[in-house]
């Protein structure tokens, strides 16, 4: 099927389609699909506004020729049937729900801005743009099969809906549904991810202490982040409160003071370079002595947390020879009806478990007068480099690209790990300089090049189409 004819083709669709792709990644990223649980409806389960997302894909999807099912809200997918029928099938899933737009922007975050060959705009990158490039690959083999080039397996296009804030769209798939044959998400870097770590998620609550000198602590935006800032309002006046580095105070009236810790933000799986605001708001509170008898406890708890981000301190480090180390950082902490809430993020490698973590952190917490839960524990993922499909996968790249093709791992999170065969598989290229007015995913200005995503398409059909040359009912 691929010779030098099939890849002309391809060449020659990407050139007559590209404007489409544009203002369709355009329509879906005008819409602000974040998810909103509290207006969510029986067939709207992550939000209206993540539904209205959903929604416009399957109109797309449906306008390319793909024979679409919207999964009861949670998530849809459009077919080029194959062959096979529906019980072997070769999937792509990527996702139409983003996280939340945050502060900074120069460009409209709401639409696409087309600058020196760049698209900016929420969600270009992660993932309404490489999710576009998934239905472009239906169309180009829903044509072909209309000219008599049946596949040998279904391709179905999978439209997630709930990637950022849980993936829970994908267990509501898989329980109605048989699994693909072979799955890639475009939601990750490219060459291509073979595995990716544990994710676990946990909360210490303190006892009903807040109030005595500490009237509020806030920090992070979400529990996968490490947060670049954090703020206490406490029970004190400015004369009482000494100068530190990367500490500000205010005057919040009524004998309270607002100290604003700054520190170095990133994400929970990347950990190395940031400086997380909780911890150096929680040293400069112990330092000032800013703290009652019951409230100590809680800010030596935040100080243990915060010493590392490989877990030593907290005693659950632990590394393999496919993930390396554990990581651990402490992500947001609120107040609430009286008691402080601190989150923590680890991603782990397949030498520890959930279960070892959660009962080590119960530990901890009871030496610091709190309780602990776990509130999520996904187990690592892995597919062998050496697999038929991985290997067609990085040979197309490398033949795109001319670079060394190395499948690596992660400590993120990507639709892949929820299939038992699969891996993701760009669209972002980050050995590629960008000027430093693009944003990376989830930040302001968020942005890619239309070079890369052009060469990504064609690097998807190509695949797509060696996938469906290989034995996948092995």
């Amino acid at each position: 099927m691929i010779d030098e004819k099939f890849k002309a083709d391809v060449d020659a669709y990407v050139d007559e389609v590209w404007e489409d792709v544009i203002e369709d990644i355009r329509s879906l990223v005008k819409i602000e699909s974040v998810e909103d649980l509290e207006h969510a409806e029986p067939d709207k389960p992550w939000g209206p506004k993540a539904n209205e997302a959903l929604l416009g894909g399957i109109k797309i999807a449906d306008r390319l020729g793909l024979e679409t099912t919207n999964v009861d809200g949670y998530l849809g997918f459009g077919d080029v049937p194959g062959a096979s029928g529906p019980q072997t099938y070769v999937a792509t899933i990527a996702h139409t729900d983003i996280v939340p737009l945050g502060l900074g922007w120069n460009y409209p975050a709401l639409d696409v801005t087309r600058k020196d060959g760049y698209l900016i705009g929420r969600g270009v990158l992660d993932d309404k743009g490489p999710f576009v490039l998934s239905l472009y690959v239906g169309h180009f083999f829903a044509r072909r099969a209309a000219a008599g080039h049946e596949l040998p397996y279904t391709l179905r296009c999978i439209i997630g809906n709930n990637e950022e804030t849980g993936m829970g769209d994908v267990p509501h798939y898989l329980e109605r549904y048989p699994e693909p044959a072979f799955c890639f998400s475009p939601d990750a870097d490219f060459p291509l991810i073979c595995g990716e770590k544990g994710v676990y998620h946990g909360e210490f609550s303190s006892a009903a202490v807040a109030g005595e000198k500490i009237v509020e602590l806030n920090g992070g935006t979400v529990p996968n982040a490490i947060p670049g800032q954090a703020t206490a309002l406490v029970r004190a006046t400015l004369d009482e409160l000494g100068a530190a580095d990367s500490i500000a105070l205010e005057d919040a009236g009524s004998g309270l003071v607002r100290v604003v810790a700054t520190g170095k933000g990133g994400h929970a799986s990347l950990p190395a370079g940031t400086v997380n605001a909780i911890g150096i708001l929680a040293r400069y509170l112990l330092d000032q002595g800013v703290y009652s008898e019951a409230e100590h406890p809680f800010l030596e708890l935040q100080r243990t947390l915060t010493t590392d981000t490989d877990g030593t301190t907290m005693h659950i480090d632990s590394v393999d020879d496919k993930f390396g180390p554990l990581t651990c950082i402490a992500g947001t902490v609120r107040t609430r009806e009286g008691r402080f809430y601190q989150t923590v993020d680890s991603r782990y490698p397949t030498s520890t478990t959930g279960e070892a973590i959660t009962a080590t952190l119960s530990q901890l917490a009871g030496a610091h007068d709190c309780t602990y839960r776990c509130i999520s524990d996904t187990v690592p993922f892995y597919i062998s480099p050496d697999s038929p499909e991985i290997k067609a996968l990085l040979a197309t790249y490398t033949e795109y690209t001319g670079r060394d093709a190395q499948a690596f791992v992660i400590g993120g999170g990507t639709y892949a790990r929820h299939f038992k065969r699969a891996c993701a598989f760009g669209a972002h290229e980050p050995t590629e300089p960008e000027p430093s007015w693009i944003g990376m995913e989830h930040g302001p200005d968020e942005g890619i090049s239309e070079e890369s995503l052009r060469r990504a398409l064609k690097i998807y059909i190509v695949s797509i189409a060696r996938l469906m040359e290989l034995d996948l009912t092995a």
